[in-house]
């Protein structure tokens, strides 16, 4: 596939033969990573995903509720990968409401994964790292809640950056924890990576949450030749299946080797992340989601009065685990539990972000696992638990509001990629970048 690139220096007759051939091999595939061939622009064609709006499209969020909505305005992110020689080009499937870690709660079902296609590719941006690794998009959107760009990029072999909590404009994008979502690209080398995050980036005046900064190029000043001081995290790394812990000695091994310097660090057990976590998401979905009643747009169910319509429409569009999250979220926000889970949440959030601070005060990254093991098989998760503790290494980033990078380094014995995560200080995007790019020369990772 033409990387990222190459395709901006292509006339508009060959971008045009370019999205021909897209579209062609993504109705052909097997791996169901989009749900709709719109397009809008013209450029590079960039695959969006499905709760980003843009202007004229039916934008669903993967699910039954939002049917028939067409978005009536342009997402920040779109509007300024626009200005910069991309087009949005095609929807691609996601976990329905970003709410998942393997893409099979979309309504549209399942992506696969496609270097094996009985797993899953990961989620909630299963789509678009899946579409990006099996040569079918040159590069896409997601969105990173808890980890959902990280992750599904680290199973299917690609690179996924989260920027740091306010530096893409987060207007557009179809809320589901609004203190913890933040759009990123997902790419096929770091390069690609950073070209589309600095087309993305920017203060925002239509979102409150943008940060002012003043912009700088980082795709055209990579530096893969500077030395880091890297953290490691032991006893995170501990949790991890032996495979992922060999792939994580071995890429530490081939840092030390370009010269970087290797920190040795303890951070709290990761349960306190995901405790955390699944308290202040779900209670900020609960609110973000209340507005999907049947009345203002998407699925209305048949009903004789109105506390019914509200009652069936969320009923029959609602899958399970959004079900599941609404239910959790408004229990810890209800009288009598808001200070004993809520509150409490929040007081250890802030505990998360200080043992970063602290770990940064002696590191300028921390290279971490960004999944415990490699994709799983479809269908083979059936304890929601169990897909909660697959964000164990993702979720304190999002928590602490911080920029992480993820890149495949190795395939397990079953030749199924295994990704690492470089996580920066706050709006340190820049040596994110640097790290990202000397690990990726370092590894040598070969799809």
């Amino acid at each position: 596939m033409i990387t990222l690139k190459e395709a901006l220096s292509k006339s508009s007759e060959e971008l045009s033969e370019i999205r021909g051939e897209l579209e062609a091999k993504a109705k052909a595939s097997e791996l169901n990573a989009y749900v709709g061939f719109e397009t809008s622009g013209e450029g590079v064609p960039i695959l969006i995903k499905d709760n980003i709006q843009v202007k004229g499209w039916s934008v669903t969020c993967a699910s039954k509720i939002l049917q028939g909505y067409v978005a009536p305005y342009e997402a920040t992110a779109v509007a300024n990968l626009k200005a910069k020689g991309m087009m949005a080009f095609g929807r691609a499937n996601m976990d329905e409401f970003a709410m998942g870690s393997t893409t099979e709660s979309s309504c549209y079902g399942p992506t696969k994964n496609p270097h094996d296609l009985t797993r899953v590719p990961g989620g909630s941006s299963g789509g678009s790292a899946a579409a990006v690794a099996g040569g079918i998009a040159v590069a896409a959107l997601g969105s990173d809640t808890g980890g959902s760009i990280r992750q599904p990029a680290a199973y299917c072999g690609v690179v996924g950056m989260k920027p740091t909590y306010g530096r893409v404009s987060r207007y557009g994008l179809a809320a589901y924890a609004s203190s913890l979502d933040q759009i990123g690209p997902i790419a096929q080398n770091v390069e690609d990576a950073a070209i589309l995050y600095d087309a993305i980036k920017g203060h925002d005046p239509k979102d409150s949450t943008s940060a002012r900064f003043e912009w700088e190029d980082i795709a055209n000043n990579l530096d893969p030749d500077v030395k880091l001081t890297i953290a490691v995290i032991d006893n995170h790394v501990e949790e991890a299946d032996e495979e992922v812990q060999k792939a994580f000695a071995d890429t530490l091994k081939a840092l030390e080797e370009a010269g970087h310097t290797i920190v040795h660090k303890t951070m709290s057990n990761t349960k306190y992340d995901i405790a955390a976590y699944y308290i202040l998401a779900t209670a900020e979905a609960a609110t973000n989601l209340a507005r999907y009643d049947g009345v203002r747009y998407g699925y209305r169910a048949e009903a004789s009065n109105t506390t019914e319509l509200f009652f069936k429409t969320r009923s029959e569009g609602f899958g399970d685990e959004v079900k599941r999250r609404i239910l959790l979220g408004n229990f810890v926000l209800s009288s009598g539990y808001y200070d004993a889970y809520y509150i409490k949440a929040q007081k250890v959030r802030h505990l998360i972000r200080d043992e970063f601070n602290a770990v940064f005060k002696e590191a300028d990254v921390i290279l971490s696992p960004v999944a415990p093991s490699v994709a799983p098989k479809l269908g083979s998760i059936h304890d929601p638990l169990e897909m909660y503790k697959s964000d164990m290494y993702t979720l304190g980033v999002n928590l602490a509001g911080l920029p992480a990078i993820s890149l495949p380094v190795a395939k397990n014995a079953e030749g199924m990629p295994i990704g690492l995560q470089l996580i920066g200080k706050a709006f340190s995007e820049k040596i994110l970048f640097n790290g990202a790019a000397s690990m990726e020369r370092a590894v040598d990772y070969q799809a």
